[in-house]
């Protein structure tokens, strides 16, 4: 029986409330908070990943044909760079890589497809870092041949290229349907330290420091232009594979080392892949919650 007395507001506010659970879960937030944070924590991995660790570089030429697709009319390989390797260590002969084109160079292999409207062509700078549009002209990708404190020239009687008088192994080397199978001959190269001499597998449709400049010390690329190292194709799905990097200069590596670059490039795609699965799965939420 009640005696006819009431509580106090502030009692009677703590009656009706009823009390939380200390071991209950905390609510999720909703789906138009939580997807904002999460693509804000996206854009900044990306943006650390890009700057620091790796990023996806577009084939634009067939320079390195069959190594790399950049075949006109195809659709361009996708590869992943590794930008922290050199870091630690130096470029070594074999080592494809990704390197700012010297200033003696020319820009006559391709050209990048960039509009005459400035926000646009901004845009189009910005997907290039993301391997959605091609990459800017002076972004280059070849195969290191010889290092500094090396002498470099063509050819022996067999037609190999010699560093230091001793001929290359080097069975990534294409030829394109109908041209010649002989390489074009150049005098001998000191390559002085902090420089590399370069070359593309497709050997004779490549612009490298056999020519860029008018061949010499001017073809040659400063190790401080390196961009990164290729690691592995992860686009198309079809070519899926790790770029290697056989040196001709010694017989073959470990069989082990040939499965490095793949095992990188499927480690650094698995950021990608969960952000793009919690992506999916918030928006799945949220549709469902909007039903």
């Amino acid at each position: 029986m009640s005696d006819g007395s009431t509580a106090p507001d502030g009692d009677q506010d703590d009656v009706d409330r009823p009390e939380r659970d200390p071991g209950s879960p905390k609510k999720k937030r909703p789906f138009w908070q939580e997807l904002p944070i999460l693509i804000g924590i996206a854009l900044v991995l990306t943006f650390l990943i890009h700057t620091f660790i790796a990023r996806v570089f577009v084939i634009p030429s067939e320079s390195m044909e069959q190594t790399l697709h950049g075949c006109p009319g195809c659709y361009g390989d996708r590869i992943l760079v590794d930008k922290l390797t050199y870091r630690f260590t130096e470029p070594q002969a074999g080592d494809v890589i990704v390197f700012e084109r010297p200033g003696t160079w020319n820009r006559s292999e391709f050209r990048a497809n960039r509009s005459d409207n400035e926000v646009v062509r901004w845009l189009q700078g910005i997907g290039a870092q993301f391997g959605l549009a091609a990459p800017d002209e002076d972004d280059v990708v070849k195969r290191i041949i010889a290092i500094g404190g090396q002498t470099v020239r063509c050819c022996d009687e067999r037609n190999r290229v010699l560093v230091d008088g001793k001929p290359l192994d080097e069975p990534y080397i294409h030829w394109d349907p109908g041209t010649s199978n002989q390489q074009e001959e150049f005098s001998p190269v000191a390559v002085p330290e902090g420089l590399l001499f370069v070359m593309g597998d497709n050997r004779n449709n490549s612009g490298d420091s056999r020519t860029q400049g008018n061949g010499g010390l001017n073809g040659l690329v400063p190790v401080d232009n390196v961009i990164g190292k290729a690691r592995a194709i992860i686009l198309p799905p079809s070519r899926w594979r790790g770029v290697g990097d056989h040196n001709p200069q010694a017989l073959s590596a470990p069989a082990w080392q040939a499965g490095i670059p793949a095992g990188v490039g499927v480690a650094a795609a698995w950021p990608t892949l969960w952000l793009g699965r919690r992506v999916r799965s918030l928006v799945r939420r949220g549709t469902g919650e909007r039903c």
